[in-house]
């Protein structure tokens, strides 16, 4: 059996180490507290002729959210960077941390829905979505003769 002196367990690289930093990206943005299962978080509501979903976003600035529209997949995008320095009063780096991160989730809408179809709001942290609800048509199948010579 490895014997570690409790004095290794407790140093500063394993409190560093333990940090949220090296585990969630986005767990150390100011207004998002820790947990990075509540980024991203949807709400979907169905109306009469429409979804709206709305997705939590906190800390992210709308510069950084894409949307996109693929096969039918809408497909949302967040991403962020952040520096923390922390230096003492003879300005000697105690810490130097830097992340960056990105998360995205897809939503099948369906081929018939179109980019200029959904509108996106985003405010206060919270991305609002609002997709028509739109019937595909089934395609007819078209009959096709081949010509006989002769």
């Amino acid at each position: 059996m490895l014997y570690t002196p409790s004095i290794l367990r407790n140093s500063l690289f394993d409190d560093l180490f333990d940090d949220d930093f090296f585990t969630t990206p986005f767990a150390n943005l100011d207004s998002f507290k820790g947990n990075a299962g509540e980024l991203m978080r949807t709400d979907v509501k169905e109306n009469k002729d429409s979804y709206e979903l709305e997705m939590s976003l906190p800390g992210i600035d709308k510069k950084d959210i894409k949307a996109s529209l693929k096969d039918g997949y809408m497909t949302i995008s967040a991403s962020t960077s952040k520096s923390n320095d922390e230096k003492d009063t003879d300005h000697h780096y105690i810490r130097r941390e830097r992340y960056q991160g990105s998360v995205s989730r897809s939503f099948y809408v369906g081929d018939a829905v179109k980019e200029e179809d959904i509108k996106a709001k985003f405010e206060n942290g919270i991305l609002t979505l609002t997709v028509p609800k739109k019937v595909e048509e089934p395609k007819v199948e078209e009959q096709k003769f081949i010509a006989i010579e002769g």
